[in-house]
This record gives structure tokens, sequence and C-alpha cells, in this order.
């Protein structure tokens, strides 16, 4: 079986860990495809970071920070303290010393003519995260964050919002620059029309999941794929899990709940996406033409992830 997993970054990456688990698990030899949001991707001291990416490589990979959920384990911070001794800005986005050989080889390559998709496969050659992974484009593309900052109306990359910030400035309104022109990563398309089912990871639906959704012919590839499209709700109890979906979700309209998330991404027989829902126990949601299945959705441990998985097969009818 091909299953194709659209993903964020932290959420994502243990989704698809579970993912990985039950797709090499009682004799399966099931092939996994993760389509990874690029819209939290910067460049800070010169060096190109692709946040989600990473996580998930990392994670996949057995080297990512478990405390921090970011990040090489190990991991030691000379560097950041040496740019800080200099002054150099920014001073609240900091990169490990583990970390920034990663940022280097792929800007070297960036600047070499090569495309990020070509660039992930080879930095997945030292990691091997028995996942592939392609960013949902090759074509630069940044989310941005309109904020009201002393009075005045202005827009910030979403790692100033999210990480020195700590989503704690009301947005207003997310903006995707180069979204309009970006088209899909080499691969993309054909992982999304050859898969047998499709997966959105319990990642963040406005800045991750529709991020990728939105890249031109992203959206209408999955309604026209014969893959079922099931999708896993990042809201339990009417709060996200993990990350600040919450602080998200209500500047698109969308109500912080299982059944808000549900009717956002929309049902297949209308103008959406999903055929299958998985939610939490106790947490409800109805939308036309879409099954609902509620169930133990806490990523307590990889094989807890792999089940969901199942039942996502369940729910899809294979």
């Amino acid at each position: 079986m091909r299953i194709t997993v659209l993903a964020g970054g932290v959420g994502g990456a243990k989704f698809l860990q579970g993912v990985r688990h039950f797709a090499t698990s009682d004799g399966r030899s099931d092939e996994v495809t993760a389509i990874v949001n690029t819209g939290d991707d910067v460049t800070m001291h010169g060096l190109r970071i692709c946040p989600d990416l990473d996580s998930v490589m990392y994670t996949l990979g057995g080297v990512i920070d478990t405390e921090r959920g970011w990040g090489r384990a190990g991991e030691t911070w000379r560097i950041k303290e040496s740019l800080a001794e200099y002054g150099a800005e920014p001073s609240w986005f900091g990169l490990g010393d583990l970390d920034i050989s990663t940022h280097l080889v792929r800007t070297q390559m960036l600047d070499a003519g090569y495309p990020l998709s070509d660039v992930t496969a080879a930095l997945c050659q030292r990691w091997q995260p028995g996942v592939r992974l392609i960013p949902m484009t090759d074509d630069r593309c940044e989310t941005h964050v309109v904020v009201e900052i002393d009075g005045q109306r202005r827009a910030i990359h979403f790692q100033e919002w999210w990480v020195r910030y700590r989503a704690s400035l009301p947005a207003h309104a997310f903006v995707q620059v180069g979204l309009d022109t970006a088209r899909p990563a080499a691969g993309l398309l054909d992982a999304v029309s050859e898969t047998d089912l499709i997966l959105l990871a319990p990642s963040n639906p406005i800045v991750s999941v529709d991020t990728i959704l939105n890249v031109a012919g992203v959206r209408d590839a999955m309604r026209a794929s014969s893959a079922p499209v099931v999708g896993v709700s990042p809201i339990i109890g009417g709060a996200p899990v993990r990350g600040m979906a919450d602080a998200c979700l209500p500047v698109r309209g969308v109500e912080t709940s299982a059944d808000g998330v549900a009717h956002f991404y929309g049902s297949r027989h209308g103008d959406g996406v999903l055929d299958g829902w998985l939610i939490h126990d106790d947490d409800v949601a109805e939308l036309d033409g879409v099954t609902v299945l509620a169930r133990d959705l806490l990523m307590s441990s990889v094989e807890v992830t792999a089940s969901m998985v199942a039942d996502a097969l369940k729910v899809a009818g294979l």
C-alpha cells in the first residue's frame, strides 16, 4: 500500500513515526510519502532554514531533541553565543551548532542551483528517515503574519510571531508570500495521484496543512485522486494538543474544535477534501459525506499512533 501524508512540524513528525511503524509492522511493507509544509521556511544569518522539514527528518532519523520537540539532541550553542557577543540579529532565533551543519549544506546546495526537493533527498541520505520527504514546493514561499506593533499594523515573518512573540500578538491575517506563484515540488502531484490513502496529519490546519493545499494544483489533485482522504483532528477538548493552533484558527473564522476544523477542510462531497475524520473520544464532529470516528488521539506511544493509522484505513474502507 502507498500512503501519503500532508504534515507540518512537531505534530506531523510524531504522527509520521506512527505511520512508519504501522507501515512496517505485521509483515507490511507499505510505502510512505510525507508532503511537508515549507511556509515556515526562513533565511537567518545567511542560512536557509526549513523548520518543518528538519523536525520531520530529525524525528524520523532518531536525533530530535525530545524535550524541546525541535532541533538536534545533544545540541550546543557556542555559535549562537558568539553571534550574541557580536550583537548580530536576530537574537531571538537560536541556531544550534549541530543544526547549523544541516543549514550550511542546504544553503550551499540551493546556491548551487539544486531544487529544495533534491536537497531534502540528499539530506535524508544521512538520516534515513524510512519515509520519502517531499517539500510542498521548490519555490520560495513564506508565511507572514499581520500584527499590530506600537499602534501600527505591519507584517512580520511567521517565525518572529511564533518564536519571538509566542503568538501573543493578535494576528489579523496570514499572508503566504510567493504562494500565488509556487508550483508543487517534483514528485508531489504523482504522490497524490498514485497513492492508495491520503492522511492529513494533526498539524496546524491554517499555517501547515492548508498552506500545502493552497499550492497550485494540490487541492485539485487530492479531489481528483481515487485515494480516500482521512484527516486527524489536531484539536482535543477544544484546545490544540501542542502548539498554538488556537491563535491561528480564529483568524480564518474557524472554531477551535474538532467540528470546526472538519468544516474548514470540508467534505469531498462538497468543495472540500475529506472522506473521513478521526476525532478524540468525547469530541463531536458532523459533516455531510464524511465518516467520523472517535478514538484516543493522544499520541502517547508509537504503537498508539500506529493504531490511529489502522483506524484511518477502516474509516477509508481499506
